[in-house]
């Protein structure tokens, strides 16, 4: 689920209605509008995911974590250590 296009612009990062986000690619659940918070950066923030298994990550670097569906890989953005409202917190 490509959130961010870096020649369009955020699609969904002020979006608040109630539902599900699923992947653009194989329509699996990652997160629900209840998990997301406003965040200052440009691309929308979730506090957790449906299920334990919605994504995978890998670490990229310290701190820094690239998120992958769980389900068919395609790439979500990345999590970051110790940011948002909670430690953990993932932005895509």
């Amino acid at each position: 689920m490509s959130f961010c296009s870096f020649f369009g612009g955020e699609v969904f990062k002020d979006h608040f209605k109630s539902g599900i986000y699923v992947c653009t690619k194989c329509d699996n659940q990652l997160f629900s509008s209840r998990s997301k918070y406003e965040h200052s950066s440009p691309w929308p923030a979730f506090t957790e995911t449906i299920h334990e298994n919605s994504v995978s990550k890998h670490e990229e670097r310290p701190g820094a974590y690239k998120v992958r569906c769980g389900k068919c890989g395609n790439g979500l953005g990345h999590e970051f250590v110790n940011d948002g409202p909670s430690k953990g917190v993932s932005r895509f």
